[in-house]
């Protein structure tokens, strides 16, 4: 395990403080670079989310889809979770909290941006950072690309579908034509410039060029992750620092959801007999969100000082220490499960 994923909670926090601390402290610079957008999406937020993302699309591996029927359970149950359950609960939650029990702390208008936050991020099934979760869980490396691939797949066809009737039942008013030119710039094409560089690369018997290539990128994907929790935080630096309990408002619903789902998806793991390296990563998928994505379509659509974005954001800063104790969990309960039989069918 390298450095980054053995010390990943400090670098995102070291990186959620230098955003505050810098947009405080430089807000016209952030003023600057949120005014260069094209089209509604701010260029430089769309340039670190392709170098954050662009990596692990290269590293998925279409060809897999062909095992879906070895070990359908496992596949089945993240499936279910990301498409029937997530979605549908955060969006159920974002309007008990937010429409109900916070009514009389968030004004109509700041409620609806912040459901539609929460409703993009459970509408994103992760894709960049799965296979961390599935290596600190020593899952099956081969099942996770498998499950992977096909979720990114129907998320081509099913985000943008699902996050409209979602948002629309909110009363937002989704500009579809920005939703789907989200879905295209942010999954169609790099999963397809992707599929084709791996192709190409993937071409000699040892696969040395796509390890090098992987390996190379690794930093840079790093640094664009970083970069962008930094300018997300300097974009909402005096909303954090002047209003501390919008930022604890939004982190109720989402620790109560990503925990929840993990118990749904952990209790059916147990209920199918799954062995432990399908059952974790597959719970940890279905529980973990596509931030990036969330982020750039949340900007897109509502803007870069909406409370969209802010709830956006504060699933990145709820993510990486809850999913980190995710993993500590299911690698305690690992006896829980039945012994991993790799060859055989689960």
């Amino acid at each position: 395990m390298g450095i980054f994923e053995r010390y990943l909670s400090l670098w995102v926090a070291l990186a959620i403080s230098a955003g505050v601390i810098l947009g405080l402290w430089l807000p016209s610079w952030f003023s600057v670079i949120a005014a260069f957008e094209y089209a509604q999406v701010n260029i430089l937020i769309a340039v670190l989310i392709w170098l954050m993302i662009f990596p692990m699309m290269v590293q998925i591996d279409f060809s897999s889809i062909r095992q879906v029927g070895e070990r359908p359970k496992g596949l089945i149950l993240t499936l279910v979770i990301n498409w029937l359950l997530k979605p549908f609960s955060m969006a159920f939650l974002g309007w008990l909290f937010f429409r109900v029990l916070f009514a009389d702390w968030v004004d109509p208008e700041t409620a609806t941006e912040y459901i539609a936050g929460m409703i993009l991020l459970g509408v994103a099934p992760c894709t960049a950072m799965v296979f961390v979760w599935s290596q600190l869980t020593k899952g099956d490396p081969n099942y996770t690309l498998v499950q992977v691939s096909v979720n990114d797949v129907i998320m081509i066809f099913a985000f943008a579908p699902i996050a409209g009737y979602l948002l629309g039942i909110t009363d937002v008013v989704v500009p579809w034509d920005t939703l789907f030119f989200s879905v295209v710039l942010y999954v169609l094409v790099p999963l397809l410039a992707g599929a084709w560089l791996r192709s190409r690369l993937d071409q000699s018997d040892d696969h040395s060029r796509l390890e090098t290539f992987l390996a190379t990128t690794k930093p840079w994907s790093v640094m664009g992750l970083l970069a962008t929790v930094v300018l997300l935080f300097g974009f909402q630096a005096e909303t954090i620092i002047n209003k501390p309990e919008a930022i604890v408002l939004i982190a109720i619903p989402l620790l109560i959801q990503t925990y929840g789902i993990f118990a749904v998806g952990y209790w059916m793991a147990r209920r199918l007999q799954l062995s432990h390296d399908i059952a974790a990563p597959a719970c940890l998928i279905g529980t973990s969100n596509f931030f990036e994505l969330a982020v750039a379509v949340a900007i897109s659509l509502f803007g870069l000082n909406s409370g969209a974005a802010l709830a956006t954001v504060v699933g990145v800063l709820v993510e990486v220490p809850v999913m980190l104790s995710l993993v500590w969990f299911a690698n305690r309960t690992r006896a829980w499960f039945p012994p991993s039989d790799r060859a055989g069918v689960s």
